[in-house]
């Protein structure tokens, strides 16, 4: 038995429909839907697929945004995890761990099983899928950059049948001709002459154009309609040859997005309130703001009364949304008006000092789409944004099909995530995953049905100071742990 999960990176699963995608829809009818599906915390892409190829949460893997501040050598850097080269280099000097849980590519490689990575992402996302791909002598190609790509061999033979690696287009650009070099080698040449146990496919979009152009703009469909075409290909394959040779073919998406309608700057407001602010370390700054949609501030000293005086001048900014710190208890942060960064899984050793969601909304934007929130970039109004606790950007994509999975047609709505994926995958091939894992097997859409009755429960935790109020909402099966919103006023 073999997979293939095939990637839409950003893609709403709200944006599904026959007019629009109708060969993710026609998966749809030949497998298992999972409805209430979502990603982790950051809602990140470089968060999120380190947890889906380790099975846990970015607590544990350790990839606790698309980029932090690497406080363990002195001074202490900034890391950009786009960076394919950076990331080696730092896997090779930690001695190995660069991700601080096994992936599936190492599992599978301990009983002799390999896993194969085609992605038109970032050069340090397709990495992160098998980041030790070359040492194992498994297949990693990008669509776009020699230096995510191992062995040199295969991409010297894909180069010969598809053609030579071209630049990625520029950011406001839809990129057509990455998702087409990467399903065609997957086609022509990875799967006939490889066969790989596990295979990703992981096309970059709709990401990058709803970043550019808007969730729901025609610009942005047209990507959508695109990749659908390319996996389309998959699927023939896949229902005339791969589904009779034992392969399970599942289609997902890392995140969603919502849009962004008020720009506000991190930065000025903290130096408004007194802080010496910087994208950087420096002998003048004393609160590293990471730049990008996710609120990461690391202090130069992260004592507890400078934690609480930062939350206190975040929580009182209009585009605050729910905020964490290391744990005072239970419930609580350190700080006042803080929830513990364990409560929504991302308590490692290279969390910020303070994490925080911008403040979003349920209204609906000029394409017609749920979601809204405050952002901090350069880029206009009423473009996609990513990485927050609105429900809208955990929610993500999830079909699975093949004999694991024989409710054909069906949708199942139990609590699901990303995290489950590696855990599933191992059961059906009969491996036991590691500890680290905290996703569970998805019993319920596997051959058999459930072996024992799911409990379910909610949870909700608040944390106040002054006139603001945060909430966040999770929901458990057994012991697995699904983050389903999170909201502040």
């Amino acid at each position: 038995m073999r997979f293939v999960i095939v990637s839409f990176d950003g893609l709403r699963p709200d944006l599904v429909a026959p007019e629009l995608t109708p060969n993710i829809c026609r998966l749809q009818s030949l497998g298992v839907t999972l409805a209430n599906h979502r990603t982790v915390y950051p809602s990140e892409t470089r968060s999120a697929f380190p947890s889906l190829v380790t099975g846990t949460a970015p607590g544990r893997h350790g990839m606790v945004g698309n980029k932090y501040l690497d406080r363990s050598v002195m001074p202490p850097r900034y890391v950009d995890t786009s960076n394919a080269v950076l990331l080696r280099r730092l896997d090779v000097e930690s001695g190995g761990r660069l991700i601080s849980s096994p992936s599936l590519g190492e599992v599978l490689t301990t009983t002799g099983r390999s896993m194969a990575v085609l992605a038109t992402n970032t050069p340090g996302t397709t990495r992160l899928f098998h980041h030790k791909a070359e040492d194992f002598g498994h297949v990693r190609l990008s669509g776009h950059f020699r230096e995510a790509c191992t062995p040199d061999d295969v991409l010297a033979q894909a180069e010969a049948l598809v053609g030579r690696l071209t630049p990625a287009p520029p950011d406001d650009e839809p990129d057509r001709s990455g998702q087409d070099w990467v399903t065609e080698a997957f086609l022509g040449l990875v799967w006939p002459k490889y066969r790989p146990d596990l295979t990703v496919l992981s096309y970059g979009e709709p990401d990058s154009t709803s970043h550019f152009h808007g969730t729901g703009a025609e610009t942005t469909r047209a990507i959508i309609a695109h990749c659908d075409r390319q996996f389309g290909r998959v699927l023939d394959w896949w229902e005339a040859q791969g589904r009779a040779e034992g392969v399970q073919l599942i289609a997902m998406s890392d995140h969603g997005h919502i849009t962004g309608h008020t720009r506000v700057s991190v930065i000025d407001s903290l130096q408004e309130g007194g802080f010496r602010t910087g994208t950087a370390p420096g002998p003048d700054i004393d609160v590293v703001v990471v730049p990008g949609q996710v609120g990461a501030l690391y202090l130069t000293e992260p004592g507890d009364e400078r934690i609480a005086r930062l939350v206190a001048t975040l929580t009182g900014q209009p585009w605050c949304g729910p905020v964490f710190t290391r744990a005072k208890n239970d419930v609580e942060g350190i700080a006042p008006g803080s929830l513990g960064r364990h409560l929504v899984l991302a308590d490692h050793m290279r969390a910020p000092d303070v994490s925080f969601a911008f403040r979003a909304d349920d209204r609906i934007d000029p394409f017609g789409l749920v979601g809204g929130t405050f952002y901090d970039s350069g880029l206009p109004r009423n473009l996609g944004v990513h990485g927050g606790l609105h429900r809208k950007e955990l929610a993500a994509l999830c079909i699975v099909a093949g004999s694991a999975f024989p409710a054909s047609g069906t949708v199942s709505t139990l609590p699901s995530g990303i995290c489950d994926f590696a855990p599933t995958i191992l059961h059906i091939l009969g491996i036991t995953g590691p500890a680290t894992m905290s996703g569970r097997v998805l019993h319920e859409v596997l051959e058999g049905g459930p072996e024992a009755s799911l409990s379910m429960r909610s949870q909700v935790f608040e944390a106040k100071l002054g006139s603001f109020r945060q909430v966040l909402h999770r929901t458990l099966i057994g012991e697995t742990i699904y983050i389903d919103a999170g909201s502040a006023a």
